[in-house]
C-alpha cells in the first residue's frame, strides 16, 4: 500500500462541526417531559446516617420524587469488583456516609433549580465517626475502619514475585532505598460528567445517554446493580465528548443513580454534573505512598527492583479499580532490562472520593519512583543521568523483548530516542550553563526521564489482583483480548462510510479513520463519512469497546484497516472478471484499478461499485451483491495471566525520551520551565499534528501534576481544593514550549505499525521536572520524593535546614 495521506497533516474533519457550534454534547439532548436532577451529598467524611426526612422536599412545588439510601438498598446491588473483599458498594449511601461528596439523596423536578432548592430541604441526622484519609495510616493497627463488614481498610493486597530477587540484592555493589509520596490529581475535562435516563415499563429498557467513555466491561456491572438484564439496559453515547483523559469511565455509578431515579419517577431524568461536584466527587488516580529499593552493580548496572505500593484507591474499590495498580504490571521495568522484580502492593480505603483510570493510569507512580531512583543511583556512583539509563536500556536488537513480568514489548530503539533527546536539548551546552548558574548563585537544573508508554490494555490484567490459586478454580472464567471491530461499505457511486463505535473525546477519530480509507482504497479522505456512534442495541461492541488507555491508533486503526482490505479484495475480484485477467496482475491508483503491465486497461472505482450493486449479472460467480465488510481486530498475544501472575497488561508498547532545563527562585520557590525537549516512538504516525497534540496534552498533564495539581483533604476528611481557586490548573500561560522529535520503531503487530500516544508525556513529565528540580537543588544537599512542586513545597526545601527532604 502506498502512503499517500498517512503520515500527512491532514486537517481534523470535526473541527468545523465543533467550531460553528454543531457539536452534540449530552446536554444538547432534550426529551418531551424531561425532568431534572439534583443530588445531595454529604457533608462528613465518615458518619453513619441516623435518619433522613425527605417529606418537606417532596412538598415542594415542582418536585415530583426523592430517591434515598433506602431506594437503593431495596431496589439495587452492589456494584461488582474483581477482588472478593467483602464490602458493599452501592449508587449512593446506604445507612453509612465514607467521604465528603457520597451522595445522600436525589431530587427530581421540574427544573434543576427547583431540585437543588428542594434538596437544600431534605434533612439527615448523621452522627459523625473518625475518618482516615492517608493510606498509610489506614493500614495501620487501630486505624478507623470504613468498612465493618473487612475488619480493616485493605481491598486489595498481593506480593508479586518475578526472577531472583532475593540473590540479587544480596550480589549487589549498591542498594538504595527511598520513600516517595504521589498525589491524587485529576483530569479537569471541560464537560463534566452528564446523564440522561429514561425508563420505559412497557418494555422493561432503561435507555441512557451519557458521556461514558469504556470501557465497556461497566455495562454489565451497572445492569447487575440496576437488577436489569444487560439487553433491557441501552446505553447511548453522545456523538461528541468534551475530553475524559480516563476520568469518564468511572460515571457508571451515577449512571445507574440517575437511571434509578427515571425508574421511580417514571420520568426522564437528566443530570448535568456542575465544577464543584467534579471535583468533589467523580474521580482520581490514586494517591500512593511507596518504598523502592534498587538494586545495582558498581558499574551502574540495574539487577533488581523492589517495591512496597500502597495505594489509597478512596473509599470503596470501584471497578475497573484496582487497576491503577495492576494495569502497568507488564511494563513495570520500564526501558530497562533488568530480570528481577518483587511488587508488594496495597491498595487501601480511605475516607476520600473513590478512584479510577486518570491519563497514565499508574505509570507516572512507577516512573515517579524509578526515575527519581535513576538519578540517585547516578550521584552515588558518579555517573551521569543520561549514561546510566543508556547503560541499562533494553538493546533495539532484542524486540520483542518479554518482561518479568510478562510484557511483550513489539518494538522499540531506546538508546537512539534519548541519544536524540540529549541531542536537540544541547545536553552538553546545558550542563555548562548549569556550572555559570552555580557559579553566579542560581538554582539550575536538568532532568531526564524515560517510559515505556503501554496501549491497549489486555482485560486479563486486572485478574492478577486475585491469587493464582483463586483464578484456577473451575468456576473462574478467565479474562483476555482486547479487540476492535469497523464496518466499511462502498456505495453505489463510490462514495464510502465508515461506521466505528470508538467513543472519541476529541482524538480526531474521525480525520485519521479517513486517512487510512483514503490510502486503502484509493480516495480521497473528503470523500469518506466517518460515523462515530454508539448505541448497545445497535452497534457492534464488546466488553473492551471504547476509547481508553490509547487503543485506537493500534486496535481501532487496525479493524478499519482489516474492514477496507475485505472491501479492496473484493473489489479487485469484480475488476478482474471484468477485465479479464487476474486479482494478482491489479493495482489500484488514482481512483482507478487498472491492469499492471497495461495501465490503459482499467475501471473506475465508481464503475466497480455500480456494477456491485447495480449490475448483478456481471459480477463473479457466487459473489454476494453490494460492497460492505466488517473488520474485527485482537491481539493474539492478549492472554489471561499465567500461574507465576506474568501477564501481558498492554499490547503496543511506545517509548518517551525527555529533557528538560529548570530554574528555581530561591525567594519565591517559583519553578521556571527554560526547556522541554520530548523525544517519542509511536511506530507508524499516522497524523502528525494529531500526535503532537496529544503530545503538549500529556506533557501539560503531567506538568500540572508535577507542580500545581492536588485534590487536598485535611485530617478529618474535608476537601479543600473544591473550585478552581484551590485547584490550581495550568493555563496556556504556564505551558511550556514544547520541542517534539520522533522516531520511528513500527510495531510487527498491527498491520500499519502504528502504537498509542494519548499518554505519554503525562506518564514521564511530573518526573522529568522532579528530576530538574532535584538536580537545580542539589547543591542544597536536599531531596525530591514528593509531589506536587508548589512554591510552598520547594520554598520549604530550600529555607528549611532542618527537612532535607519533601514531605518528610
Amino acid at each position: 500500500m502506498s502512503k499517500t495521506w498517512i503520515g500527512k497533516n491532514v486537517k481534523r474533519h470535526e473541527d468545523p462541526r465543533l467550531l460553528t457550534g454543531r457539536g452534540t454534547f449530552v446536554d444538547d439532548i432534550t426529551l418531551p417531559n424531561l425532568y431534572h436532577a439534583a443530588i445531595l451529598r454529604s457533608p462528613h467524611a465518615h458518619a453513619n446516617i441516623l435518619a433522613i426526612d425527605a417529606s418537606e422536599a417532596l412538598k415542594y412545588p415542582g418536585v415530583v420524587e426523592v430517591v434515598t439510601g433506602e431506594d437503593v438498598v431495596q431496589k439495587t446491588r452492589p456494584f461488582s469488583v474483581v477482588v472478593k473483599t467483602p464490602f458493599k458498594y452501592y449508587c449512593a449511601a446506604v445507612k453509612k456516609v465514607r467521604y465528603v461528596g457520597e451522595p445522600v439523596a436525589v431530587v427530581v423536578a421540574t427544573d434543576r433549580y427547583v431540585a437543588e432548592d428542594a434538596a437544600a430541604l431534605v434533612r439527615v441526622d448523621y452522627e459523625p465517626l473518625p475518618p482516615v484519609v492517608d493510606p498509610e495510616a489506614a493500614l495501620e493497627p487501630g486505624a478507623p475502619i470504613l468498612h465493618e463488614e473487612v475488619g480493616n481498610n485493605i481491598s486489595c493486597h498481593r506480593l508479586l514475585d518475578y526472577g531472583e530477587v532475593d540473590r540479587a540484592f544480596a550480589e549487589a555493589d549498591l542498594v538504595l532505598k527511598e520513600r516517595f509520596v504521589f498525589p491524587r490529581y485529576s483530569s479537569v475535562p471541560l464537560e463534566t460528567y452528564a446523564v440522561i435516563a429514561d425508563y420505559d415499563s412497557s418494555s422493561g429498557v432503561l435507555t441512557v445517554w451519557s458521556n461514558f467513555m469504556g470501557p465497556f466491561t461497566l455495562h454489565p456491572v451497572t445492569a447487575m446493580a440496576l437488577n436489569i438484564p444487560e439487553n433491557k439496559l441501552r446505553f447511548i453515547i453522545a456523538k461528541d465528548i468534551g475530553g475524559s483523559f480516563g476520568i469518564k469511565s468511572s460515571i457508571y455509578p451515577y449512571i445507574a443513580l440517575i437511571g434509578l431515579a427515571a425508574m421511580k419517577a417514571s420520568r426522564p431524568v437528566k443530570w448535568i454534573e456542575d465544577r464543584q461536584e467534579h471535583l468533589m466527587a467523580s474521580s482520581s488516580q490514586t494517591d500512593r505512598v511507596s518504598y523502592r529499593e534498587v538494586a545495582m552493580r558498581k558499574d551502574g548496572t540495574l539487577l533488581a527492583i523492589k517495591t512496597k505500593i500502597i495505594d489509597g484507591v478512596g473509599a470503596y474499590l470501584r471497578a475497573p479499580e484496582p487497576a491503577t495498580t495492576f494495569r502497568p504490571i507488564g511494563n513495570y521495568v520500564g526501558p530497562y532490562k533488568v530480570k528481577n522484580l518483587r511488587v508488594d502492593a496495597y491498595d487501601m480505603m480511605t475516607n476520600k472520593c473513590p478512584t479510577g483510570p486518570n491519563r497514565g493510569y499508574g505509570c507516572h507512580q512507577i516512573y515517579f519512583e524509578q526515575e527519581r531512583m535513576m538519578d540517585m543511583a547516578a550521584e552515588k556512583l558518579g555517573l551521569d543521568p543520561a549514561e546510566i539509563r543508556l547503560r541499562n536500556f533494553i538493546p533495539a536488537d532484542a524486540f520483542p523483548y518479554v518482561t518479568p513480568s510478562g510484557g511483550i514489548y513489539d518494538s522499540g530503539d531506546y538508546p537512539k530516542a534519548l541519544k536524540l533527546a540529549l541531542e536537540m536539548s544541547q545536553y552538553e551546552k546545558l550542563r555548562e550553563e548549569q556550572k555559570k548558574a552555580r557559579k553566579e548563585g542560581r538554582l539550575f537544573g536538568i532532568g531526564i526521564a524515560v517510559g515505556v508508554d503501554p496501549s491497549v490494555s489486555n482485560m486479563g490484567y486486572i485478574t492478577v489482583a486475585m491469587p493464582a490459586e483463586v483464578r484456577s478454580q473451575p468456576e473462574y472464567l478467565p479474562k483476555s483480548g482486547a479487540v476492535e471491530a469497523a464496518t466499511v461499505r462502498m456505495d453505489p457511486l463510490g462514495g464510502v462510510t465508515v461506521l466505528m463505535n470508538s467513543t472519541p473525546q476529541g482524538q480526531g477519530h474521525e480525520t485519521v479513520v479517513a486517512q487510512i480509507i483514503a490510502d486503502e482504497l484509493g480516495v480521497s479522505p473528503d470523500d469518506v463519512v466517518v460515523v462515530d456512534d454508539f448505541d448497545t442495541s445497535e452497534s457492534p461492541w464488546s466488553v473492551s469497546s471504547g476509547t481508553y488507555s490509547s487503543r485506537f491508533a493500534s486496535v481501532g486503526t487496525s479493524a478499519v484497516v482489516i474492514a477496507a482490505r475485505k472491501i479492496k479484495e473484493k473489489m479487485f475480484q469484480i475488476a478482474a472478471h471484468t477485465l479479464k485477467v487476474s486479482p494478482q496482475d491489479l493495482e489500484l491508483g488514482q481512483g482507478k484499478i487498472f491492469v499492471r503491465q497495461d495501465p490503459k486497461r482499467n475501471i473506475s472505482l465508481k464503475r466497480v461499485a455500480g456494477t456491485a450493486h447495480w449490475d448483478l449479472l456481471r459480477l463473479p460467480e457466487g459473489m454476494e451483491p453490494g460492497l460492505e465488510a466488517r473488520g474485527v481486530f485482537h491481539f493474539p498475544m492478549a492472554d489471561a495471566p499465567d500461574s507465576k501472575d506474568r501477564v501481558n497488561s498492554s499490547n503496543t508498547y511506545g517509548f518517551m525520551a525527555e529533557v528538560a532545563a529548570v530554574e528555581v527562585d530561591r525567594d519565591s520557590g517559583q519553578v521556571k520551565i527554560l526547556k522541554y525537549i520530548s523525544v517519542h516512538d509511536a511506530g507508524t504516525i499516522i497524523n502528525p499534528k494529531i500526535v503532537e497534540g496529544q503530545i503538549y496534552g500529556g506533557a501539560l498533564h503531567g506538568v500540572a501534576g508535577a507542580l500545581f495539581e492536588e485534590l487536598v483533604y485535611d485530617q478529618e476528611g474535608q476537601f479543600l481544593t473544591g473550585s478552581f481557586m484551590d485547584y490550581l490548573v495550568p493555563t496556556a500561560a504556564e505551558a511550556p514550549k514544547l520541542e517534539i522529535g520522533h522516531v520511528c520503531s513500527p510495531s510487527p503487530f498491527t498491520p500499519l505499525g502504528s502504537k498509542g500516544a494519548g499518554e505519554s508525556s503525562s506518564e514521564t513529565a511530573p518526573v522529568l521536572i522532579a528530576n530538574a528540580v532535584a538536580d537545580a537543588l542539589a547543591p542544597l544537599g536536599v531531596k525530591v520524593t514528593e509531589l506536587p512542586l508548589t512554591p510552598k513545597r520547594v520554598w520549604a526545601l530550600i529555607h528549611d535546614s532542618s527537612s532535607t527532604e519533601v514531605g518528610r
